[in-house]
């Protein structure tokens, strides 16, 4: 393909969902060519391969740890980008990075690569959303990956008020369903799962 836009994370891990619903927010805001592909590339680590050894140019959206202020959206390109490392690139038990040092070594590496990153605020939080600091950088995020992308050649179309946009993944994880329809976030567990402490406490006499 000529260009790959992936979103990575786990939306179910807090700010880890922050590339996920960035390119959610891409794909609703803006058309692109079809020689663009926007993918929500989850937690797939390793089967994201095929993307980003198939495409001449990636575009990459993710929480990463830079170490630097809560929120703070930062985008790295080519050899900005590291390729191996022993630090991870982003808090993903497999590491993008180690994606990119496989398809340089097989030789299939792509051309261009930019990765718009944001510093995440919470991440070891099991069934939160994204915190607001977080939350706030998406639109930029947009603008950025949109500029980006026109730089390369590929222009999108902002897309008309109440356009209808086919989902990139299953509509039941989207941002706006998957906020409404857990539980509140005073209410969800921190700990486990409360059914189990429940059980493990009758046992235990507690």
């Amino acid at each position: 393909m000529e260009v790959a836009v992936l979103g990575i994370g786990n939306v179910l891990w807090a700010d880890e969902g922050f590339g996920v619903r960035a390119v959610e927010a891409l794909h609703a805001t803006y058309g692109f060519p079809e020689t663009v592909e926007l993918i929500d590339g989850g937690t797939q680590g390793l089967a994201l391969g095929v993307y980003v050894e198939s495409a001449r140019r990636l575009l990459v959206l993710d929480a990463i740890d830079f170490g630097l202020a809560p929120g703070t959206l930062r985008v790295l390109r080519d050899a900005e980008v590291p390729s191996w490392s022993q630090a991870k690139l982003s808090a993903h038990q497999t590491g993008f990075n180690d994606l990119l040092a496989l398809a340089a070594l097989r030789g299939c590496a792509p051309e261009r690569i930019t990765v718009i990153g944001v510093q995440p605020v919470e991440l070891n939080d099991f069934g939160g959303s994204l915190r607001e600091p977080v939350r706030a950088r998406i639109p930029d995020a947009v603008e950025r990956a949109a500029d980006e992308l026109a730089a390369w050649g590929y222009v999108g179309r902002r897309r008309a008020d109440g356009e209808s946009v086919a989902s990139l993944s299953a509509a039941s994880i989207g941002l706006a369903v998957y906020e409404q329809g857990g539980l509140p976030q005073d209410d969800l567990s921190r700990f486990g799962d409360a059914r189990l402490i429940v059980r493990r406490l009758a046992r235990e006499g507690g």
